[in-house]
């Protein structure tokens, strides 16, 4: 199987899977090459464990090899107009450290070498959709995939009714904020709405996150996490800072964004370690830095944002004092878990390292890291994010 980048230059491919997240469907994607379709065998690549593993659906870990283990399980191959039944093998040969491998019956009816296809685990059946060669915007009802994915259409919160009702009220007039910098309009809001100010990593609003923010920025924070300390180079954030920090005026500095597709000016990027499912921090591709679990990563996403309002505001100087004008907010649900590692992979979430040693205290302070996405990709990792206008 080929290694994937989801976001290469396929148009029909990734319009497809954002209507795949838009229904709140989790799902990976494989690509058959033409050796793997002649021999019937497929690679089990990481995003695929992980995928499957988060549905409960197969651990590859606690199979033993040799094809005395192999594991079958009813597939349906999905096209427009009608259901193919399948077989989906799962199994380690003896052979190449038992490196996962799958097949599916009758795969070669709906695939060619290089095809996209689209895996969703439903009540423990595996569903297929070549989303190469079918267009998921298709609104025809009779169409047997449109069928297939209404099923997954979520239901609204009344919860998310009310706050959406107070937000409104709020933006009927600017608003003085009641803490100086960066987290003053998040500090004001939650003020205003009731909300007492905590350390908690949980939800704001009865479970629903806030995240607002000044303005027009495009990158918003989704959520802040440290490396696993215990299984990296680096065992805290002091020891990044020494090793690849720099000063500026009276202070110590690590200032810099992380991503996996360039090396920053300070020798820091990402790698993306599927066989382990693990992110890891490198400096010129000699020394690993430090390692995220892609379990933990994944867990702090789903208790981050289960539920999201991501709010936009103005901000406004009025008798000297900074006020802000509520503009819009945009409704996410429940995110797509098995997205994370590839849009990390992809570069689309990247992370800021915020360090900072006092130059007068000598105390070490990390803001981070912070873990972003532009606004406009919400709908890479959230199904059906909708905008409201506030004013």
């Amino acid at each position: 199987m080929n290694s994937i980048n989801i976001y290469a230059d396929v148009p029909l491919v990734v319009n497809n899977q954002k209507v795949l997240i838009s229904y709140g469907i989790e799902f990976s994607i494989f690509s058959p090459t033409n050796t793997g379709l002649k021999k019937s065998i497929l690679d089990a690549t990481g995003s695929v464990r992980t995928h499957f593993e988060l549905e409960n659906f197969h651990f590859y870990y606690q199979q033993k090899q040799g094809i005395e283990n192999k594991i079958t399980k009813s597939a349906y191959l999905l096209t427009s107009d009608k259901t193919i039944d399948s077989i989906m093998s799962l199994y380690r040969p003896t052979t190449k450290k038992g490196d996962p491998r799958m097949w599916f019956k009758h795969l070669k009816d709906i695939a060619n070498p290089d095809d996209y296809i689209a895996v969703i685990i439903k009540d423990d059946n595996a569903y297929l959709i070549n989303l190469s060669q079918i267009n998921l915007e298709d609104n025809d009802n009779k169409n047997v995939i449109n069928q297939f994915l209404s099923s997954y259409k979520s239901s609204k919160n009344s919860i998310s009714e009310e706050l959406l009702s107070k937000l409104k009220v709020l933006a009927k007039a600017p608003f003085p904020s009641q803490r100086r910098g960066d987290t003053g309009i998040g500090y004001t809001l939650e003020t205003l709405l009731g909300i007492e100010a905590n350390n908690s990593k949980k939800p704001d609003y009865y479970g629903i996150e806030l995240k607002a923010g000044r303005g027009n920025k495009t990158r918003t924070t989704i959520f802040a996490q440290v490396a696993d300390w215990s299984i990296s180079p680096c065992k805290r954030s002091a020891d990044i800072l020494e090793r690849y920090g720099y000063k500026r005026d009276d202070n110590f500095k690590l200032y810099c964004t992380i991503s996996s597709q360039r090396i920053n000016s300070q020798g820091l990027h990402f790698k993306i370690n599927l066989n382990e499912d693990q992110l890891e921090e490198w400096h010129n591709d000699k020394d690993l830095v430090a390692i995220w679990p892609g379990n933990l990563l994944r867990r702090r996403l789903k208790e981050k944002h289960t539920e999201t309002f991501w709010i936009e505001a103005n901000s406004l100087i009025i008798n000297g004092i900074e006020h802000f004008q509520l503009r819009t907010v945009t409704h996410t649900k429940s995110p797509i878990m098995s997205q994370l590692i590839p849009l990390l992979s992809a570069g689309v979430i990247t992370m800021d390292h915020l360090i900072k040693r006092d130059g007068k205290t000598n105390k070490v302070s990390e803001k981070g890291p912070l873990f972003k996405l532009n606004k406009r990709d919400l709908d890479l990792l959230f199904p059906l994010p909708h905008t409201y206008i506030l004013a």
